[in-house]
């Protein structure tokens, strides 16, 4: 099937022939403020334009009373530095995701103005369990973001922390902070190499993490190894879960080779491979499955086309493995909605596995299609501790992923240092 919908992508700066690019900027400007990745607008005036401009406006608001409730908006926030964290050495655990969580990070969409109201709806059902870190390219964004989320549903901003820090894209999962433990449960962060699309510019995504860290002022331990965010889940007792992309980003490297490099990054006993979805960019792990507790587990069900054979594997697979602790898993199918092209081009996948379990919550994509409740009301019986929240991501899933892609945990844990007052 082919579709022509909006793509969350910055199209603008794929590599590409000179000559060609002043066309591909005159074709993509009615769809993206291109003006805003280089000239951001800077004044309540400017930015109530742009929220006019691009329909972020409530029903019924006008262009004056944005600008005016922008105006009152005095709050300064705080820019991520540019000099490096200090230093870690040890392995860290990654936390399971039922685990207490103190934060969750996200790049807010500001050139995908269509994204906006996904990304309100996360933060809204977020923060009355955890606190929000939202990443922006300039510190003006925080005062049209904020009387955003103030008129889309989020009751209490003093959770929202803003920072000011660049990056290439918005999807934070894979080169954002990987955040965990030490034996002493002090909260470290590995940052690993991040430059997996040649196509396009990724310098300031790299950097993110380490940028955050320095924030945060946590040790960091530098991983020389391209690897992303979404192929990871852990249980947060010594078994984590990726797919066999890794194998095929390092085709000179065994899978007991790819074993010992990651123990030098993180802390754990097993490690379950499975295949990855073909025709699938990323090749990540949070698009086939989800680890709902430690011995229960989402697969994607087979669809009746392409890739029916590698999930009924991953999940045979399941059947047969242990966790690390030796506690065979409970394998729940997903629906899995049948594969469309974006514009004949680009494949999506859309995934109910690719959710956030945070603080008893749980955010679960949905694409306006039939398989959405029975896919909700299989998170209810299989999480039933859980409030199911669904996240509507018809828009995010054409960039290639959704709720988890699109956020990352901070778990909670003893701070390392003692911040100065």
């Amino acid at each position: 099937m082919i579709r022509f919908d909006y793509i969350p992508y910055p199209l603008w700066r794929r590599d590409m022939p000179a000559p060609l690019r002043p066309l591909a900027r005159t074709l993509l400007r009615p769809f993206y403020p291109l003006d805003a990745e280089t000239q951001p607008p800077t004044t309540p005036d400017a930015l109530a334009d742009y929220l006019a401009r691009w329909r972020l406006l409530p029903q019924g608001m006008t262009r004056d009373d944005a600008r005016c409730g922008m105006a009152a908006d005095g709050a300064a926030i705080a820019r991520a530095p540019d000099y490096p964290p200090p230093p870690h050495s040890v392995p860290i655990r990654l936390s399971a995701q039922w685990e207490p969580m103190e934060r969750i990070l996200l790049t807010f969409p500001v050139l995908y103005p269509p994204l906006w109201a996904a990304h309100a709806r996360m933060i809204a059902a977020i923060t009355p369990v955890a606190d929000v870190t939202v990443f922006v390219p300039a510190q003006a964004w925080a005062s049209a973001i904020r009387f955003y989320l103030h008129t889309h549903g989020v009751h209490d901003l003093s959770r929202v922390e803003f920072l000011e820090l660049p990056t290439d894209d918005i999807w934070v999962r894979d080169y954002g902070p990987f955040v965990g433990q030490d034996d002493d449960g002090n909260q470290a962060v590995v940052n690993a190499r991040f430059e997996p699309l040649a196509a396009y510019p990724q310098a300031q995504d790299d950097a993110a993490a380490a940028r955050w860290a320095a924030h945060a002022e946590l040790p960091t331990l530098t991983f020389d190894f391209l690897t992303e965010g979404g192929n990871y889940w852990s249980d947060g007792a010594g078994t984590l879960i990726v797919s066999d992309e890794m194998l095929a980003r390092h085709s000179d490297m065994t899978q007991a080779d790819i074993a010992r490099k990651l123990r030098e990054a993180f802390a754990f006993e097993k490690l379950i491979v499975l295949p990855r979805l073909l025709r699938e960019e990323t090749g990540h792990i949070d698009l086939l499955c989800k680890l709902c507790d430690a011995q229960t587990i989402f697969v994607n069900q087979p669809n009746g086309a392409l890739n029916d054979e590698r999930l009924r594997a991953a999940a045979d697979t399941l059947r047969r493995e242990r966790n690390a602790q030796g506690q065979p898993y409970t394998v729940l199918p997903l629906p899995f909605p049948r594969l469309y092209y974006n514009w004949g081009i680009y494949p999506v996948w859309r995934s109910y596995t690719n959710s956030l379990t945070v603080n008893g919550r749980v955010l679960v994509p949905i694409f306006g299609v039939a398989e959405d409740a029975e896919a909700l009301d299989i998170y209810r019986r299989a999480m039933p501790q859980h409030t199911i929240i669904p996240i509507d991501c018809r828009l995010t899933a054409n960039g290639g992923g959704a709720v988890h892609c699109l956020t990352k945990e901070v778990p909670a844990g003893r701070p390392a240092f003692v911040r100065n007052s």
